[in-house]
């Protein structure tokens, strides 16, 4: 079965428009240029970027190392649309002929995420024998990945041998009191820790883990849910303290709690925070860190733009039958992506004479009544 080949054209905007997804215009523009070039493809990491470019995830790590409040994975679920929830757990092998078969069907996708269903780091083999496979049969796709950063400090050096450069780590606390409000436990060293004291080890590892990342020159990404009640008071601290040990990025996410979805706080009634809220939280953050805010809390097996799923497209048998020619489809996405960005660099040139002109259009109307006080 073949499926369908997007249009050629650069431009294929889908998934949220600026208007819905929270976007703020001038993300781009804090960055390094270091920092810029490295995620302006990224549609994760790109407010820009996401509405050109797509993203996947494959479900290779089932397993996870600590339990969240928040959080009930899913293996065969095709209904519901949160993180830890897929519709078909992966081999490696299976992953890699999905993502080359993704790739060659949907030319504008760039990055190529393991996000669960568990901890990718708490799967290591599959993880990583995942990375290494693509890193040699896909050298142009990105590669990233999110964990919880408990087993984070032992994996960076493998990270940094599989051309990935972008990780993501969810830190909800940095006070093992609040910790122990989130996660009842975490295992460690073969046992079950409970309470503050399993809280208080994981904020430990988080943070030695983002240290030793920003050693590596590894871009760091920190997301925290929002939790009213909870973390809302502490999220601001959080965002202070992740920047000051070289996270580039904050996405604030507020909480998934319908009791349907069968977590803990669901099931006792803990509330999500209101739009107002979550824009509140958000802002108060921004004063110290650059702010994520078009994150869709994709599952972990998404495929597509953000804000949309295509995975149905891209079932195990339909993927069974395809027939791809990646050396030919590498040659597409280069001439593709090229002229995205020949586009996407065209617009941030306009935007950036706008601002100039009417930077200047300040300064005339302040030197005309400089003029007019001093008659």
């Amino acid at each position: 079965m073949q499926l369908p080949v997007l249009n050629d054209a650069p431009a294929a905007k889908g998934g949220c428009s600026a208007s819905s997804c929270g976007t703020t215009e001038n993300q781009m523009d804090t960055l390094p240029d270091s920092i810029r070039e490295k995620v302006q493809n990224h549609p994760c990491y790109s407010e820009d970027a996401h509405h050109y470019f797509a993203r996947m995830h494959v479900a290779v790590a089932p397993a996870c190392n600590i339990q969240c409040h928040y959080c009930n994975r899913k293996y065969d679920c095709a209904n519901e649309s949160r993180p830890g929830v897929v519709s078909e757990l992966l081999t490696p092998d299976q992953a890699v002929k999905k993502t080359m078969a993704v790739a060659a069907n949907i030319p504008q996708m760039t990055v190529l995420g393991i996000a669960g269903p568990g901890d990718p780091l708490a799967n290591p083999e599959r993880t990583f024998e995942t990375f290494r496979r693509l890193s040699q049969e896909a050298p142009d796709i990105k590669l990233c990945v999110s964990t919880n950063g408990l087993a984070l400090p032992d994996a960076v050096e493998e990270l940094s041998k599989h051309n990935i450069d972008h990780v993501t780590i969810t830190i909800n606390t940095v006070d093992p009191e609040i910790g122990a409000k989130i996660y009842p436990w975490i295992f460690w060293k073969n046992r079950r820790i409970k309470g503050v004291k399993g809280a208080k080890i994981l904020i430990e590892q988080q943070q030695k883990g983002l240290e030793m990342l920003i050693a590596k020159g590894i871009l760091v990404k920190v997301n925290s849910v929002m939790i009213p009640g909870v973390n809302d008071q502490h999220l601001a601290e959080v965002s202070k303290v992740v920047k000051s040990k070289g996270a580039f990025l904050h996405n604030v996410m507020p909480l998934i709690a319908e009791a349907e979805h069968g977590t803990f706080y669901g099931v006792m009634g803990q509330r999500g925070p209101t739009p107002d809220e979550l824009q509140d939280l958000q802002d108060s953050c921004s004063g110290d860190m650059n702010m994520m805010r078009h994150c869709r809390q994709c599952r972990a097996d998404a495929v597509g733009m953000l804000g949309e799923d295509r995975g149905d497209e891209f079932t195990l048998d339909k993927i069974e039958d395809m027939e791809i020619d990646y050396q030919a489809a590498m040659e597409k996405r280069k001439v593709i992506h090229q002229a995205i960005q020949a586009e996407m660099d065209s617009k941030r040139l306009e935007k950036a004479e706008k601002a100039q002109q009417h930077t200047g259009s300040n300064q005339h109307a302040l030197w005309s009544c400089k003029g007019v006080s001093d008659l």
